[in-house]
């Protein structure tokens, strides 16, 4: 008897396995030849068509805002609230303490809370309010160190910036936390700001503050923690007003512009939905056919 050699070893596997497939009454898959859209495709003119409204407001608003235009802003509480924290540390003699979040400086939310971290320096500056900053990203020292050093020099203070009170705690979550509740118990600062990016940690920090009897005011996009925030806190910037808190505060003209164009696109999406219902509900079926992504 002959040995079986390799190929034909897995000639009789292959037979074997389509035995089995032929014996479950498996129909192999037929691949299907994919149309080319070519290179528009004409069925998502929708997509284009939005995108390229959204654009034109955005740039529409930014450019109005440049030049001088006056949009409004509704007043956020806990924005207005900020410069009364500030001032009671001041009349307490006690520092601010300001938490960026724990997430790193590729965070969206972590590069808003810098603009706002500015904009506190400024007033703690001219208060010559000590500021204290614990962070937990290594990246994200040298982006607070300048924002705090730059904030001081545009009051004409350089000299009241000190380095130390921008302090790496640790990149490990609990650990960070840990430190942070051991700086509000040891040097129990009179105002406690929470802004950026929080997780688990969030009911721990606010829970701290809460009981050393400080002003706390917190913002997060992140809305699962928002109730641990809400609870705990005197001032809680809910999800999207963190993110207009940076236009708000700084009044930069792109900021504004930006924030102003988003809610432009908004309300025409909300009004878009609006009439989709209407004419669904009389049998118009076209505008929910067009809008459907394909």
């Amino acid at each position: 008897m002959r040995p079986v050699t390799a190929g034909a070893f897995r000639l009789l596997v292959r037979g074997t396995a389509s035995l089995v497939l032929l014996a479950a009454g498996a129909v192999p898959a037929v691949a299907k030849e994919v149309e080319d859209p070519g290179f528009f495709h004409l069925e998502r003119l929708n997509i284009l068509f939005h995108l390229v409204l959204f654009a034109f407001l955005f740039f529409l608003c930014i450019r109005l805002a440049a030049g001088g235009r006056k949009f409004f802003i509704r007043k956020i509480a806990g924005l207005e609230a900020v410069e009364e924290a500030v001032g009671r540390s001041t009349e307490m003699g006690k520092a601010v303490l300001y938490v960026p979040g724990i997430d790193d400086v590729n965070n969206i939310q972590t590069i808003y809370s810098m603009i706002i971290l500015n904009h506190v320096a400024k007033m703690v500056a001219r208060y010559e309010t000590p500021l204290i900053v614990p962070i937990c990203r290594p990246f994200v020292v040298p982006l607070a160190e300048e924002t705090v050093k730059q904030a001081y020099l545009d009051v004409g203070s350089p000299d009241a910036f000190n380095a130390n009170n921008i302090r790496y705690l640790s990149e490990e979550q609990f650990a960070f936390t840990a430190g942070v509740d051991g700086i509000m118990l040891r040097e129990k600062p009179a105002a406690n700001l929470y802004l950026g990016s929080f997780f688990a940690e969030s009911l721990i920090l606010a829970e701290t503050g809460f009981q050393t009897g400080a002003i706390q005011i917190a913002g997060t996009a992140n809305v699962h923690q928002l109730p641990f925030f809400v609870v705990a806190c005197d001032y809680t910037l809910m999800g999207e007003e963190f993110f207009a808190a940076s236009a708000y505060l700084s009044e930069e003209p792109k900021l504004i512009g930006t924030l102003k164009g988003t809610d432009l696109m908004k309300i025409y999406l909300l009004v878009l939905l609006i009439v989709g219902v209407l004419l669904e509900t009389f049998g118009v079926t076209g505008l929910s056919t067009w809008m459907e992504p394909r």
